[in-house]
Formats: structure tokens, C-alpha cells, sequence
């Protein structure tokens, strides 16, 4: 290997690592009684999505995009969860980091999602500790307080272990 080359797989090298850095699973527990901050967005159907409005259940607050694989692994999951534990008073709602509502309002009809969905921006992520890597996904108990936070791919029954231990408090 040339001398030229070298450098250019280590530039190669450092951005594929950081454009895969959400991938590998972190879970972080917030200090105790850190409320999520609300917010109000207009979700893809037009309707005011308020996160106050959901006090009294427990929230699965997904930040994610229609480009980013381990976030289309895990809504299959999570649609799933909101049809069954949805009466038990838990509600998902979705936040896509994408540029626009367009791909966003193809996928939500495509894949049938049957919880809210709004386009986010960098103000809102940075409000819940920033989004450096997606998915990034948050479990916020029936107060309004985050439970639990997950960054990168994660195991699906370990965020609905999560949710269902906060539905029985």
C-alpha cells in the first residue's frame, strides 16, 4: 500500500465508524426525576402533537428516519406494541429526523403505523440530550418523567421490558 493511501483509508475508516456510531446499542437512566420537556409539533397528518397531552400513560418517544436501517428493524416492533399494550395505557409516538414530511407520510402508509408521527428538528432532539446517531429511543413513565433512554440499535424485547415494567407502576 502506497504512503497516499494510507492517509485516505484512515479518513475512510474514522467517518465510516462515526456515520455508524448509532448502530451499537447504549442504554443510559436519566438521573431520577428528569422530566421529559414537552413539546408541540405538527404531526405528518396535520394535528397538533402535544407530549403533555399523553400524561397518564406511558410514552415510547422514537426519534428516527426513514434511511436509517436499525430504525426500520425496530417499527415493526413497535406498531406491534401499540396494538397490544395501547389499552393498558402506553403510546408510542415517532419523530423523524428526515428533511421533510414526503418520505415520511410514504412510509407511514406503507408500513401501516398505528401511533403519531411528526418531523422533528435539531431543537427538539438537542431538548432530549441531542441525537448524535439514530435511533434514539425514550421511555417516559405515566409523570412524564424518562425512565430509560436507548441509543443506536436495540433489542426490542429490552425496550418492551422497559415499558411494561413502567405500565405496572
Amino acid at each position: 500500500m502506497s504512503l497516499k493511501a494510507k492517509p485516505f483509508l484512515a479518513i475512510c475508516t474514522v467517518a465510516i465508524l462515526l456515520a455508524f456510531g448509532g448502530c451499537r446499542s447504549q442504554t443510559s437512566k436519566p438521573n431520577a426525576n428528569s422530566s421529559a420537556p414537552d413539546f408541540t409539533v405538527t404531526d405528518i397528518q396535520g394535528n397538533p402533537l402535544t407530549l403533555s397531552s399523553y400524561r397518564g400513560k406511558v410514552v415510547l418517544l422514537d426519534f428516527w428516519a426513514t434511511w436509517c436501517e436499525p430504525c426500520l428493524t425496530e417499527i415493526p416492533h413497535f406498531v406491534d406494541m401499540q396494538q397490544r399494550l395501547g389499552p393498558q395505557g402506553f403510546q408510542v409516538i415517532g419523530i423523524s429526523m428526515d428533511d421533510g414530511p414526503k418520505p415520511v407520510q410514504q412510509f407511514y402508509q406503507e408500513h401501516k403505523l398505528n401511533y403519531p408521527v411528526a418531523v422533528g428538528d435539531t431543537k427538539l432532539a438537542e431538548s432530549f440530550g441531542g441525537v448524535l446517531g439514530l435511533p434514539v429511543t425514550l421511555v417516559i413513565n405515566r409523570d412524564g418523567q424518562i425512565r430509560k433512554k436507548f441509543v443506536g440499535a436495540t433489542d426490542p424485547a429490552q425496550i418492551e421490558e422497559e415499558v411494561v415494567a413502567a405500565l405496572k407502576q
